[in-house]
């Protein structure tokens, strides 16, 4: 069995940027098959789950192999997600594999709710959906006590390099072996070189640009605070109650949304009760320092993701879903336009059906 593994493992080094780029063009194709036959979105999202499962491990052995192996290391610095999560990861093999699991059960939610919808009753299928989030919370309670900072999306380490510039192997040369043949030309001498006394051409940065330009250049490439602070510290721990507040009602809040589906599927009790608690986790959390990047982006990405209330509950169905169906409507008799009309007729009713298309 290692062997086999051994012998995957370098198939994935020496093909890394072909199963890179198989990846993308299947994850591409599973948003055009919903609609195209019967179960065709059981199909989409079975193919879609491997396809994230796959990815989990192949990202994992990529790193294995990078952080080992300094040859392979890219030349641009890791992103300060993935110092941060990376850190933990190896700091803490509790957190390491809640992470994991978190995020297994992200990419497979919706594969599981819709073999549930044709296997067992709809009374069982959401108590597994509330199973389902009672775990996941349990398992951010983890990666919260762990850590005592906010939780990160996701809480894993992402592919921060693509494959295709790892450097090709060769089993025919050995660096420490000399050439078998001379080379056939000696090297050319440096422009620098060659005559001291002609003065070479102006630098690109510094012809027919203003001070304006060369700082805009220059900025992006100088370190910040972060580029130098320790990975564990890119993020500050979580010191008053009321933050420890603000991050356990944002860990509850899909637990508690789903608990009062439940038993309330037709009233606005769960929209509001869920929307109250986003409203105040925002309000009682910190305000990061303009330093705190990473605590800055994450919050950026808390506050993006309330647009999807406008696919949840009664906002849905008596705002988004009407206006959506009448463009959809509309877009189908243009020329250009006609298969994005078709392509939201095949998904609207897949957020109808399927709770894990929109849950929070």
């Amino acid at each position: 069995m290692s062997s086999s593994i051994a012998r995957y493992e370098a198939f994935l080094l020496k093909n890394g940027s072909a199963i890179s780029s198989l990846e993308s063009s299947l994850r591409s194709i599973t948003w055009f098959l919903p609609g195209r036959f019967k179960d065709a979105e059981l199909a989409s999202e079975a193919l879609s789950a491997l396809l994230n499962v796959m990815s989990l491990y192949h990202d994992t052995v990529l790193d294995r192999i990078v952080q080992a192996n300094p040859k392979y290391r890219p030349l641009i610095p890791a992103s300060l997600h993935t110092r941060y999560t990376r850190a933990w990861c190896e700091k803490s093999n509790v957190y390491k594999w809640a992470a994991r699991v978190l995020q297994l059960i992200k990419y497979t939610e919706l594969l599981v709710e819709m073999g549930l919808r044709r296997k067992v009753s709809s009374k069982a299928k959401w108590r597994s959906i509330v199973l389902l989030e009672a775990i996941k919370a349990a398992l951010r309670f983890v990666l919260l006590r762990i850590t005592r900072r906010p939780i990160l999306s996701p809480p894993i380490p992402e592919r921060d390099f693509d494959p295709m510039s790892l450097p090709p192997s060769s089993n025919n040369s050995s660096p420490t072996l000399a050439p078998s043949s001379p080379s056939p030309s000696p090297p050319a001498t440096p422009d620098h070189l060659r005559n001291n006394h002609i003065p070479l051409p102006p630098h690109s940065l510094l012809s027919g640009r203003s001070e304006s330009s060369v700082e805009e250049y220059l900025l992006p490439k100088a370190m910040t605070t972060s580029s130098v602070k320790p990975s564990l510290s890119l993020v500050r721990p979580i010191s008053s109650p009321q933050d420890w507040l603000a991050e356990s009602i944002y860990i509850l809040r899909p637990l508690v949304y789903v608990s009062l589906l439940v038993s309330d599927r037709r009233s606005n009790r769960p929209l509001i009760t869920v929307l109250i608690m986003e409203f105040l986790s925002r309000n009682l959390r910190r305000t990061p320092p303009p330093s705190a990047a990473l605590e800055r982006t994450e919050h950026g990405r808390r506050d993006r993701d309330m647009l999807w209330y406008l696919l949840r509950g009664s906002i849905w169905e008596s705002y988004t879903r009407p206006k959506l169906e009448a463009f959809a409507t509309r877009a189908s008799h243009a020329p250009l336009l006609g298969l994005f009309g078709a392509f939201l007729h095949d998904w609207i009713p897949l957020i109808d059906e399927y709770y894990y298309y929109t849950a929070p």
